[in-house]
């Protein structure tokens, strides 16, 4: 909404995600966890909360748009950088129970951010 560059304009992404678990030790298969458990994890999280979903600002005027033309949209407390959807990632598999280390998501295949926390 105050962004000066052309992310200010309505527009989507199709991005690759790479989520990181950490653990002291190994289970009992030699693992840290079972990759098929975070990927249906995350699978959930996408397909509930953004696959051809608008994220959009709490704040921001389309929103009544949206609503009269009973248009699929998710509002947020922030604008949906991807910075924010790491975080809601993160998040997301951390309350699943996994003990993340990070969640990465590259909008192009030079661009990308981390969310982690100490």
């Amino acid at each position: 909404m105050n962004h000066q560059g052309k992310c200010r304009n309505l527009h989507g992404h199709s991005v690759k995600a790479a989520i990181t678990i950490k653990q002291l030790e190994l289970n009992d298969d030699g693992m840290v966890c079972d990759f098929s458990d975070i990927r249906d994890c995350v699978d959930e999280f996408i397909e509930k909360q953004l696959d051809h979903n608008f994220l959009l600002h709490e704040d921001d005027p389309i929103i009544p748009a949206f609503i009269a033309n009973n248009e699929r949209y998710l509002a947020i407390k922030s604008h949906p950088t991807a910075e924010v959807i790491s975080k809601m990632i993160y998040e997301y598999i951390k309350q699943a129970g996994f003990n993340v280390a990070n969640v990465t998501i590259w909008e192009t295949s030079s661009a990308s951010a981390c969310y982690q926390e100490d």
